[in-house]
C-alpha cells in the first residue's frame, strides 16, 4: 500500500461523520468550498496551487481490500459504512480557479458538489495538498518579484517536511517562476529542469581543492559549477581561473562558480573581478545558503554581481508564514444554504463565484465575491474542471500554468508586489451575497440557532 495514494489518509472524524449520515440517509448533495480566512503577515496575496494533486486524488479514490479490512477489525465502523466504502468512487463535481490564480482571503479557490457522504469524506486531503502547495507558490512569488528576472533554484528537498512535500515545494515553486530544481524526482515526473552543482564532501574528500574542481569537471562536461567557499572563496577564485585554460584544451568549459556561504555580496564582487581579470567574463556567479525572498532584495538592490540564486529551506518550508488558514466548509446542504456563524470564522453561505475587474492599464483593481447565480460585471475565475467524478479536459501542462502564474503576477499593482505590508486589496462582497447571507441567519435565529 502507498499510505500517499491511500484513501485512509483523513482525519477520523470524517469516517464517523460518514457512518452517522449513512444511518440517517442524509445523502443529499452538498456544496463544500474551500478558501483562505485571512492572508498570513507579511503577504498581500497568495497563488493558487495543488489542484492537479486534488483531481488526481479525486479521480482514484477508492478503498482497498486491505484499507477495508483494517478498518473492520478496527471495530469503530458499523458493516453499512464498510459496505459503503466497498464501492465508493467519487462522483461529484468540481470548479475551481485555475492554479497561478492570485486569489485574497474569503475568496473560494475550489467547491465541490457531491453526495454529502463523498464530499465530507475528501476534506482532510484537499486540506492538505491545496494549503502546501499554495502555501508554498506564494512564497516562492514573493522571490520572484524581487529577483527581476534573475533564475531562481529550489534547493530545498532536504530539508523540507517529508518526501511528498519535497516533491511538490519543487512543483509549486517551478509553477510559481522558479527556473528549475536539484529535485531529480521532479524532473522525472513534472518536467521540471534540473541544476545543481557539488557539494562542499566533495571537496573534503580531496586532499587538494584544485583537484576536487577538475576531477568534477571532467566528469561533468556539460555542467561545470564549482563551489568555493569549502575554504577560502577568494584563494578557490584563482585556482578556478589557473583551471580554465587546462579545461579548456579538453574541450571543458566552466559554466559558473556557487558561493554558499558568508557576506555573499562582498564575495560576489571579489570572486567577480578575479574572475574577470583573469579572463573569465562569461563565468556566471550562483549564490545560496540561507536565502529568502528579504536577503534577495538586499542583494538585489545592493547590485552584487550574482546571476542566478538557489533558494532552499526557507520557500519549501515558507519559513515566516507556514501554513494558511484555510478552511473546507459546508455552504449548502439539500439546496438549503448554510453558513456557519463561529467567532472569527463566520463564513458566506451558498455557491459562490469570484468576479475580476482590472485597470484600463491591465492591472488588478478589485473583485466581487457573489452568488454562482448572480452574474457581475468581470473576469469569472471559477470554472468547471470535473463533473461527475470524471474531468473535463486534460491537464494543463505545467509550464502554461507557469505562465499563467507570470501573467497574474504581472497584474499585480505596484503595492501588493511589496514584501511588507501594502493596503488592502478590494474585494466586495456583493448586495446578492449579504442579502441570502441576512435571510440564512434569520432563518437558524427563528429555529432558535445562534452559532
Amino acid at each position: 500500500m502507498n499510505p500517499l495514494t491511500s484513501a485512509l489518509l483523513t482525519d477520523l472524524y470524517e469516517l464517523t461523520m460518514a457512518q452517522a449520515y449513512l444511518e440517517q440517509q442524509m445523502n443529499q448533495s452538498a456544496v463544500f468550498e474551500f478558501f483562505v480566512r485571512r492572508l498570513p503577515p507579511h503577504r498581500n496575496f497568495l497563488v493558487a496551487a495543488g489542484l492537479e494533486q486534488v483531481l488526481d486524488y479525486l479521480s482514484t479514490l477508492h478503498f482497498s481490500q486491505e484499507e477495508l479490512a483494517w478498518l473492520d477489525q478496527s471495530e469503530q465502523f458499523r458493516p453499512s459504512l464498510i459496505d459503503y466504502l466497498k464501492t465508493l468512487r467519487f462522483t461529484g463535481d468540481v470548479e475551481a480557479m485555475p492554479e497561478g490564480m492570485v486569489f485574497f482571503p474569503h475568496e473560494p479557490i475550489l467547491r465541490i458538489v457531491a453526495p454529502l457522504p463523498q464530499a465530507q469524506l475528501v476534506e482532510g486531503r484537499i486540506m492538505n495538498l491545496l494549503n502546501f502547495q499554495t502555501m508554498v507558490a506564494s512564497k516562492a512569488a514573493r522571490s520572484v518579484l524581487v529577483a527581476r528576472g534573475k533564475p531562481l533554484i529550489d534547493f530545498g528537498l532536504r530539508r523540507a517536511h517529508g518526501a511528498e512535500a519535497g516533491l511538490v515545494a519543487a512543483r509549486a515553486s517551478y509553477l510559481a517562476g522558479f527556473t528549475g530544481t536539484a529535485t531529480v524526482l521532479a524532473g522525472m515526473v513534472y518536467g521540471i529542469p534540473l541544476y545543481g552543482t557539488m557539494a562542499h564532501s566533495f571537496v573534503q574528500a580531496h586532499e587538494d581543492e584544485i583537484l576536487a574542481f577538475r576531477h568534477f569537471a571532467e566528469t561533468q562536461l556539460n555542467n561545470v559549477v564549482l563551489l568555493i567557499d569549502t575554504y577560502d572563496t577568494e584563494a578557490a577564485a584563482d585556482k578556478v581561473v589557473a583551471l580554465a585554460q587546462p579545461l579548456k584544451a579538453k574541450g571543458i568549459t566552466i559554466k559558473g562558480v556557487r558561493l554558499d556561504s558568508g557576506d555573499l555580496a562582498d564575495h560576489a564582487r571579489k570572486v567577480r573581478r578575479i574572475l574577470d581579470e583573469g579572463g573569465l567574463p562569461q563565468v556566471h556567479i550562483l549564490a545560496s545558503g540561507n536565502l529568502d525572498e528579504y536577503r534577495l532584495q538586499d542583494l538585489i538592490e545592493t547590485r552584487a554581481p550574482i546571476d542566478s540564486f538557489a533558494v532552499g529551506t526557507a520557500m519549501t518550508t515558507s519559513s515566516d508564514a507556514p501554513s494558511l488558514d484555510c478552511a473546507y466548509k459546508l455552504q449548502e446542504y439539500a439546496g438549503r444554504p448554510c453558513r456557519k456563524r463561529s467567532e472569527g470564522k463566520a463564513t458566506w453561505p451558498g455557491r459562490k463565484q469570484v468576479y475580476r475587474s482590472y485597470t484600463n492599464g491591465g492591472y488588478l483593481d478589485h473583485d466581487i465575491i457573489t452568488t454562482d447565480d448572480d452574474q457581475q460585471p468581470g473576469q469569472p475565475l471559477l470554472q468547471p474542471v470535473m463533473k461527475g467524478g470524471r474531468r473535463l479536459a486534460a491537464s494543463p501542462p505545467l509550464a502554461d500554468l507557469r505562465q499563467h502564474a507570470a501573467t497574474q503576477l504581472g497584474q499585480l499593482p505596484e503595492s501588493l508586489r511589496a514584501l511588507e505590508h501594502s493596503p488592502v486589496y478590494d474585494v466586495r462582497i456583493s448586495e446578492t451575497l449579504q442579502g441570502l447571507a441576512q435571510t440564512v441567519d434569520r432563518a437558524s435565529t427563528t429555529k432558535g440557532v445562534t452559532r
